[in-house]
């Protein structure tokens, strides 16, 4: 096993599956060069559908170069209405043309028609009777286009070793050409480790683990200081300098006419930090209770300023720490050489979903069943037909660890970062139940050549990652990812 990447390794990522050289090169050098569509899995109503009983509009919106969350923002400013009554079904990435669905909340569909964005073209599809959340959708399709490949004669290699990897079977990557020229198409079933890929942890900036694990711990102030403060090498100088202010002194004042403007949700938290501890002093002025001398905010203090973030984002913080541990958990099962495809006793498998789409299966976290020895082969079949999946938790209250050696992944992973199930028993959008996912994630790739460009072609299940299957033909820095 190749090792990765050191700042994939910083979240989790600890391997590649492929031992063949990568391709290199570079992705978005243009919006157009990543391209993304949700397969959508959600019927609205006419619009002249009843309002009342169908008072969320949905709308399909196709964006170049915006980020999911800015455009939620801005749309809910052109319309003159709150940010919480926008909603969307996935966050794509800014640097990309992506094709998403939209609702919006009591609004008059000719006033959301009207709207003019640069950058985005809004198509009205009808009408429901709920806001379209995350996750309704079934999937996504790529077409990425990746640019001054050194070595694109490699693919049909790295093709092969994942071809393996999702069957099991060495000789399923045989008849792949051992060339790939001008013109020519590499086409095949691969599978890689379904990791959660560096945007769930900032692409730039992959910090928001920190925050998750420091919020878990109950230490509400270091999670501030993770998200606030905690400079990183690839960012501007006078970010960096700020958030450095901000570590040395926890100024909240001084860190507001330091902090660039683009960074909204830093300067929030500094801005409800600073209303807390004036409005802490007015009370004390008022009530004949002498000023506390420290200038340290109050633990309750910390976490008002973490929910002056959009709720969307305080539970990423969260997600980022169990996707965290996933990853780490997928890592120690490739390094033990456990299969991915198919159970061991102890594994826990969960089922597909009978309603996806016929040629995206989905694995339905709901519908989970322990993996005995006496029911071993019949599960493995299962998983050899695409009816059953391997799963590893994303740990919560409500999460049963596995048995035997994934069971003992499982529980090491957390003892190494110091979690339990309990400690995801916190108020509002910090708290979760927990789930399981699916560790092997399996496409049907096709790859083209265009002499130093190649043009990649897939679709994945909701909630997984481009990137993920990229990395394995790039093996790039991340950040050219």
């Amino acid at each position: 096993m190749r090792e990765a990447h050191p700042i994939e390794r910083a979240v989790g990522m600890d391997y590649y599956v492929s031992d063949a050289d990568g391709v290199g090169g570079r992705l978005r050098a243009e919006p157009e060069d990543f391209r993304v569509e949700e397969v959508e899995a959600f019927d609205p109503e006419p619009l002249d559908a009843d309002p009342g009983a169908y008072p969320h509009v949905l709308c399909r919106v196709t964006l170049r170069s915006w980020d999911t969350n800015d455009f939620a923002g801005a749309l809910s400013n052109a319309l003159g209405v709150s940010r919480e009554r926008v909603s969307w079904a996935g966050t794509k990435d800014k640097h990309a043309v992506t094709t998403q669905l939209f609702s919006v909340a009591r609004i008059d569909p000719g006033d959301l028609r009207a709207v003019e964005l640069g950058g985005a073209d809004v198509e009205l599809l009808g009408r429901t009777g709920r806001p379209i959340l995350f996750g309704d959708l079934a999937g996504n399709a790529f077409e990425i286009r990746v640019r001054d490949a050194g070595a694109p004669e490699a693919v049909p290699a790295v093709t092969a070793d994942l071809a393996a990897f999702a069957t099991g079977d060495e000789r399923s990557g045989s008849d792949i050409e051992t060339e790939l020229v001008d013109g020519d198409a590499v086409e095949t079933t691969v599978g890689v480790p379904n990791y959660f890929g560096q945007q769930r942890f900032g692409s730039r900036r992959p910090v928001t683990h920190e925050v998750g694990l420091e919020i878990l711990r109950g230490d509400w102030k270091s999670a501030v200081l993770a998200y606030v403060g905690n400079p990183h090498e690839q960012e501007p100088e006078e970010t960096r300098e700020a958030r450095a202010y901000v570590d040395e002194t926890e100024d909240w004042a001084g860190a507001l006419e330091r902090l660039p403007r683009h960074l909204g949700y830093e300067r929030s938290i500094c801005h409800r930090l600073v209303e807390n501890s004036e409005a802490r002093s007015a009370s004390d002025q008022s009530s004949g209770r002498s000023p506390r001398d420290d200038g340290a905010d109050a633990p309750a203090d910390f976490r008002a300023a973490l929910e002056a973030v959009p709720a969307n984002l305080q539970r990423l913080f969260v997600n980022a720490a169990q996707s965290y541990a996933f990853n780490r958990t997928l890592s120690e099962r490739l390094a033990r050489g456990l299969p991915f495809r198919e159970p061991v006793a102890g594994d826990v498998v969960c089922f597909s979903d009978p309603d996806a789409p016929a040629d995206l299966p989905l694995p339905d976290a709901d519908r989970t069943q322990r993996v005995t020895e006496d029911r071993l082969g019949t599960v493995r079949r299962h998983c050899d037909r695409g009816r059953a999946f391997v799963t590893a938790p994303l740990v919560g209250t409500e999460t049963d660890l596995a048995e035997g050696e994934p069971g003992e992944i499982e529980r090491a992973v957390l003892a190494d970062l110091d979690l339990a199930p309990e400690d995801f028993d916190l108020p509002g959008e910090f708290g979760s139940a927990g789930t399981r996912r699916a560790i092997l994630l399996r496409t049907d790739l096709a790859v083209e050549r265009e002499d130093d460009r190649l043009a990649f072609a897939f679709a994945l299940p909701k909630g997984s990652y481009a990137t993920v299957v990229l990395r394995e033909p790039l093996k790039a820095d991340p950040g050219d990812l």
